[in-house]
Parts: C-alpha cells; sequence; structure tokens
C-alpha cells in the first residue's frame, strides 16, 4: 500500500474519531488518542483489503 492511502486512510479515520469516541464514552467507556493506536492499525488492514477489493473490483 502506498504512503499516500495509509495518509488518506488515517485523515478518514480521524474525521471520525470525534464521533467514535463520543459513543464509547456515551456507553461508559472512556478513549483516548493513545487507547485509538491498535484500532488504528486495524483500520488500516480493513481499509487497505476495502481498497483492493475496490481495485479488483473495478478492473473487472
Amino acid at each position: 500500500m502506498s504512503e499516500d492511502k495509509t495518509l488518506e486512510f488515517m485523515a478518514i479515520a480521524m474525521k471520525y474519531f470525534p464521533e467514535a469516541k463520543e459513543q464509547l464514552e456515551a456507553n461508559g467507556i472512556p478513549f483516548s488518542m493513545e487507547m485509538a493506536a491498535p484500532f488504528m492499525d486495524l483500520f488500516k488492514k480493513v481499509m487497505q483489503e476495502a481498497y483492493e477489493l475496490g481495485k479488483s473490483d473495478a478492473q473487472q
């Protein structure tokens, strides 16, 4: 995956971070950027797989 795509994926994640934080905290789960790191790694994997799937579909 290119560095550009990783940065794009992270920008998407940061766009929705406040909403995710609000949802978690509304359910009694405190959440911070430090806690987000493992989830960001998972998010990057999901986005990469989704990107490759979309790319494959577009080529067909």
